[in-house]
C-alpha cells in the first residue's frame, strides 16, 4: 500500500527453515524466515519501488517490546503464536497503536476480554485476521438472512475437514540444543517454562495446549463470524463438548462442540455445532444428492436452508436470486484497517465490536474440551458457573517476569 510505511519488524527468529507457506491445502515448506529474512524483504521492496539501488531503513528488533519503546509507529501487526497475542497486544496498545492482530485475538478468555477494555479506552483502529468477514460471501450469506430468505434460523452446523498436518503424538521427545539465533525465553513469552523443542517450533504449537488454541481458536474466528454477523450472536449460555480421544498437553483431533445462544429481542434461540475432524455433520436434506458437503456453514431456518452463502436446492436459489445488496463492500480485508488508522469507519472485525466477543466462543469450546460436563456460561461477567476446574481456564497465570 503506498501510503503505508513499514519501519520495523520483529521476530524471536533471526532466520530459519520449516515454517509451512500459506498454501495450506498442500503444505509446502518456504524458505527461511525470521526478522533478517523480513528486513531484507522490506529494504528490497522499497529500493524496487524507488528505484535506488538499496535501502536500508527497515530496523530488526528481538523483543517487542524495545521496538515499542524505540521506534516512533502508528499501528503494529501481530502475527506470532497464539500464547503471545495478548501481551503483544497490549503493549501495542499501551502505546496508542492502531492495532491488528491475527486470530484468535488472545490465548484465554479472560485475555480477550482485557483487550477489549484497552482497545475501548485507547480509541485506536482495530482488526482481527479473519480475513473472510471482508469477502463478497459473508455479505450475500448476512443479506440472504437479513431479506428472510430462510426465516428464522434456529441451528447452524459447522463442518471441518480433516488438517492436512499430522497430530502429535505425545509430549516432545529428547532435549535438542536450542538453535543459534533463537530466542527461546522470548518465544516462550507468558507461557510454562518447558525446553526447546522443533515439535514446537515453528509449526506444531498450535497442537499443544501450552501454546495454541486448536482448531477452534486456529479456525473458529474465520467460520464464526459471519455466523456471528448473520444471527446477531452475543455471549453463548452453554458449551459441551465431546472427543474420541483426549492427552493432557495436546489438543484433540476429533472433536465435537455444541453451543447454545440465548434469544435475542425477536430472534430465537441458536444451537451451534462444530463438527470438526472425525465427526460426520448431517447431510443437508435440501442439498441435491450430486453434490458433494465436504465442509462448510449450515444455517437451518423454520423456511429453508443455506450451505455457507448458497440456498439450497439449486432451483430455490434460481428461483428467488440474490438478495438486495444492503450491507456496505469491502474495500479489503487490510485496507479496512489502513482506512480506519486514518479516522476512517471501524473495521469489520474491531476488536470492541465484533472481535473480541467473537474470540471468547471458541475458547470457550476449548475449555468444554476438558469436562464431561455442559458448561453453564455467564458472559458478561466472565465466569463458568457450574465447575470450578473449568472456571480456572477462563485465564492462567503467567510465568514470572510476565504480565498482561
Amino acid at each position: 500500500m503506498k501510503d503505508v510505511q513499514v519501519v520495523a519488524v520483529c521476530d524471536v527468529e533471526r532466520e530459519t527453515g520449516g515454517y509451512i507457506s500459506t498454501v495450506w491445502d498442500r503444505g509446502e515448506v518456504k524458505k527461511h524466515c525470521g526478522r533478517e529474512p523480513a528486513r531484507k524483504m522490506v529494504n528490497e521492496h522499497y529500493a524496487k519501488d524507488r528505484g535506488v539501488s538499496s535501502y536500508k531503513g527497515c530496523r530488526a528488533y528481538v523483543d517487542y517490546r524495545e521496538l515499542l519503546d524505540n521506534e516512533d509507529v502508528d499501528a503494529v501487526l501481530v502475527a506470532t503464536p497464539d500464547h503471545t497475542h495478548a501481551v503483544i497486544s497490549m503493549a501495542a496498545l499501551k502505546k496508542g497503536c492502531h492495532l491488528f492482530c491475527e486470530k484468535p485475538l488472545s490465548y484465554t478468555i479472560h485475555e480477550a476480554r482485557e483487550l477489549v477494555n484497552a482497545a475501548r479506552e485507547a480509541g485506536v483502529a482495530t482488526q482481527l485476521g479473519n480475513h473472510g468477514q471482508a469477502d463478497e460471501r459473508d455479505r450475500i450469506t448476512r443479506e440472504y438472512i437479513m431479506d428472510g430468505a430462510i426465516g428464522h434460523v434456529r441451528e447452524v452446523h459447522v463442518k471441518v475437514g480433516p488438517r492436512w498436518w499430522d497430530a502429535p503424538k505425545g509430549p516432545p521427545v529428547g532435549r535438542p540444543p536450542v538453535p543459534k539465533g533463537l530466542d527461546w525465553d522470548l518465544w516462550l513469552g507468558p507461557a510454562p517454562e518447558v525446553p526447546y523443542h522443533p515439535d514446537y517450533h515453528p509449526w506444531n504449537w498450535r497442537d499443544y495446549r501450552g501454546f495454541g488454541t486448536s482448531e477452534l481458536g486456529d479456525i473458529g474466528c474465520h467460520r464464526l463470524s459471519t455466523i456471528f454477523k448473520a444471527l446477531k450472536l452475543e455471549h453463548p449460555i452453554s458449551a459441551e463438548g465431546e472427543w474420541e480421544e483426549i492427552h493432557p498437553d495436546i489438543y484433540p483431533r476429533k472433536f465435537k462442540v455444541t453451543f447454545e445462544f440465548p434469544q435475542r429481542g425477536e430472534l430465537p434461540p441458536v444451537t451451534l455445532i462444530w463438527f470438526d475432524e472425525g465427526y460426520e455433520a448431517p447431510r443437508p436434506k435440501d442439498l441435491e444428492e450430486k453434490r458433494t458437503f465436504k465442509q462448510g456453514n449450515v444455517f437451518y431456518g423454520d423456511e429453508g436452508t443455506m450451505l455457507n452463502h448458497m440456498l439450497i436446492p439449486h432451483a430455490k436459489a434460481k428461483a428467488r436470486g440474490l438478495p438486495p445488496k444492503i450491507l456496505p463492500r469491502s474495500p479489503g480485508h487490510h485496507r479496512e484497517w489502513i482506512d480506519a488508522c486514518r479516522g476512517g469507519p471501524p473495521a469489520g472485525a474491531d476488536i470492541v465490536k465484533h472481535a473480541g466477543l467473537l474470540t471468547e466462543t471458541p475458547l470457550l469450546g476449548n475449555i468444554a474440551l476438558t469436562t464431561d460436563k455442559k458448561l453453564h456460561w455467564d458472559g458478561p461477567n466472565l465466569t463458568i458457573t457450574n465447575d470450578k476446574a473449568a472456571n480456572a481456564q477462563v485465564h492462567r497465570e503467567y510465568r514470572k517476569g510476565w504480565s498482561l
